[in-house]
């Protein structure tokens, strides 16, 4: 890695006296179904999300749904999901398989569409991954507006030995 001794618009962030070059990290991916209907399944299912509009760094893997953490450090993940109210939809951001927050809208009056959000900070290890997962028996929608969507992108690296 070069030693920078500045701070500067192209991912140059402050380790000790000196900075250090960090990797440019970030995507954004939409479902963005011509059907519209994404589920439901008698199983959770990652998510996969095949309209991709960044992938700097491509860390993010639209074929599997799965970010691998390049590298070690803090990351800003956000997940957003688009449903009738006829049907439930429930989705979980997942850390190397566990739940970390989740979303979920339960059946309401028929014929209105919902839409719900959530995101977190994750402190990431290189190589962890992070994943969307429809819930089981749950469902999703979306078209090409690209309502139900998941991003990613590194906030800075981590150079500290543990």
């Amino acid at each position: 890695m070069s030693k920078m001794m500045k701070i500067n618009l192209y991912g140059e962030v402050p380790c000790g006296t000196f900075t250090e070059k960090t990797e440019h990290v970030a995507f954004g991916a939409a479902l963005g179904l011509t059907d519209g209907n994404h589920g439901p399944f008698n199983e959770d299912k990652t998510v996969t999300y095949p309209v991709v509009f960044a992938n700097a760094g491509g860390a993010y893997n639209p074929q599997t749904g799965v970010f691998t953490a390049p590298v070690k450090g803090v990351y800003f993940f956000t997940f957003s999901g688009h449903s009738l109210t006829s049907k439930a939809m429930g989705l979980q951001l997942m850390k190397n398989g566990e739940p970390v927050v989740m979303i979920y809208n339960h059946i309401d009056e028929p014929g209105r569409y919902i839409a719900a959000s959530n995101a977190m900070n994750l402190e990431l290890e290189k190589g962890d991954s992070v994943y969307v997962k429809l819930l089981k028996n749950t469902w999703m929608v979306d078209n090409n507006n690209n309502h139900s969507t998941f991003v990613g992108q590194l906030l800075f690296e981590d150079h500290t030995q543990r």
